[in-house]
């Protein structure tokens, strides 16, 4: 479904980051795995990518960085001979409540998970608009509809984006350009698995389906928001929440 096609995920080296990159993978899709930490994971990624038979390779990227954004971005441009799909989603959290959390905690977060997405749509943004097609989903969060005590910095970040994503949609659309955001809810990632007992109970008592979702549920919508079959869907909020979020 995505043969041909090169796609660029941003933190994709572990949980919903890495379930994306090898589906979008699994459809035929060559893919460049941005990360931060951890380069033998980045490079565990790229070889199962590899291994279906597609082509992958993995750069070290701060993306709150801009200049540095934009020199990952031509490396991959200069190696993949160009980009057909960006998936926005490093993230970071630093919660506390708002009367003891840092302000350099609510700027960190913000600029890796705002303005990062920002400084990756900015240094991809023409690529896409003189090649008349491209697809731009932004990973988000049902905290971002919903706000979450605790994350006024990560609810923040994840709020903007979805004002990030209907400006880009708005901007691209008459060049054949689509971007969406795919909000998840309680995903089981490592993020999660630190978390206490009562905290994943009471969480998961705010889910209607009674369980948390797996990283490949946001994996599937972002390999369909990726392919022809979404050609006509730009500019929407997608909740794969287990019914958190209804509105």
């Amino acid at each position: 479904m995505l043969k041909g096609k090169t796609a660029v995920i941003t933190g994709g080296s572990r949980g919903i980051g890495r379930a994306v990159a090898l589906g979008l993978a699994r459809e035929g899709a060559q893919v460049a795995i941005l990360y931060s930490g951890d380069p033998a994971a980045a490079e565990q990624v790229c070889e199962e990518a590899r291994a279906m038979g597609v082509k992958a390779e993995h750069y070290r990227c701060d993306v709150s960085d801009f200049s540095a954004a934009k020199e990952t971005v031509r490396q991959i441009e200069g190696t993949f001979g160009g980009i057909d799909i960006l998936v926005n989603n490093a993230g970071i959290t630093r919660d506390k409540l708002v009367p003891q959390m840092k302000e350099e905690d609510f700027d960190r977060v913000l600029d890796v998970n705002l303005k990062g997405a920002f400084n990756m749509i900015r240094h991809t943004y023409m690529g896409f608009a003189k090649k008349r097609g491209g697809r731009i989903i932004n990973i988000s969060s049902v905290a971002g509809i919903m706000g979450n005590p605790g994350q006024a910095n990560y609810a923040a970040a994840k709020a903007g984006m979805l004002g990030l994503t209907k400006t880009v949609a708005r901007e691209l659309a008459g060049r054949n350009v689509t971007c969406n955001a795919i909000a998840p809810g309680f995903i089981d990632t490592a993020m999660t698995e630190a978390l206490p007992p009562e905290t994943v109970r009471q969480a998961l008592e705010s889910v209607p389906m009674k369980r948390m979702g797996r990283p490949e549920n946001i994996a599937h919508m972002a390999v369909f928001l990726a392919s022809e079959l979404a050609e006509y869907v730009t500019g929407q909020v997608i909740c794969v929440d287990g019914g958190m979020c209804m509105v």
